[in-house]
């Protein structure tokens, strides 16, 4: 595994719009929108980190497991959010975090305008009235930066998200490249991206893992970048 600047978060085609950087401790986001909302989404990422830690602070398993723990009615939104997506790609409720907190900061912005892109390392929300293109950085593949997908305003609000095996600090049990899945929520995206990417180790796995990511509820499209192949099922417009 590798770090690398995240220059990728140039791969997202959005000229009309402003963007800005919101950092919180281990949240880093990378926000476009109409206006500059920097000061919401600062308050937005303090109250739901303030819900998770408040959560993990009791529940210290949370942090740690990598399998899906119990549901919790009790629990704050966003911890029964990653929880409940935790059990349908069966991984632990943290591998959905990144989506998560893209996802209820980018919610809690379009109260305030019509177009937001919430990236968080890899893990997109977007809700845009225009078409948006989002290149995909597969590390040192000889693909990564010449993909993109096209993601039109019906489409929205959609989640985005990509694991990684050789590029950034998430933890994935594989070796690709990239897998980037698509779910109308980006918390589910997040978490079948460490699933589908746990399962491959070889190009040969390409094909099998596809075929259990297009077994998750709700999740509607899947790519796969490993080396110089790529594999790829359902609704992913590649240009």
């Amino acid at each position: 595994m590798q770090y690398l600047e995240r220059t990728y978060r140039h791969n997202i085609l959005k000229n009309y719009l402003i963007s800005y950087q919101v950092t919180v401790r281990e949240t880093d986001l990378f926000i476009s929108s109409d206006i500059d909302l920097k000061q919401t989404a600062l308050h937005a990422v303090h109250r739901h980190r303030a819900h998770l830690e408040a959560y993990i602070a009791g529940h210290p398993e949370f942090l740690s497991s990598l399998t899906p723990l119990k549901m919790d009615d009790l629990a704050p939104e966003i911890v029964r959010e990653m929880l409940k997506v935790a059990h349908s790609a069966g991984v632990g409720p943290m591998a959905a975090v990144a989506g998560a907190m893209a996802q209820f900061v980018g919610r809690d912005l379009l109260s305030h305008t019509p177009n937001v892109i919430v990236e968080n390392g890899g893990d997109i929300f977007l809700k845009c009235e225009d078409n948006i293109k989002i290149g995909i950085f597969a590390g040192e593949s000889p693909l990564s930066n010449r993909l993109a997908i096209r993601v039109g305003p019906e489409e929205m609000p959609i989640g985005i998200c990509t694991s990684s095996a050789t590029v950034g600090p998430s933890l994935s049990l594989g070796r690709a490249d990239a897998v980037c899945v698509r779910s109308s929520s980006a918390a589910l995206a997040d978490a079948a991206a460490t699933a589908v990417g746990n399962r491959v180790k070889t190009k040969k796995d390409i094909k099998k893992a596809l075929a259990f990511g297009s077994q998750i509820k709700d999740v509607l499209g899947i790519l796969i970048i490993l080396g110089d192949e790529l594999g790829v099922w359902g609704e992913m417009e590649l240009i």
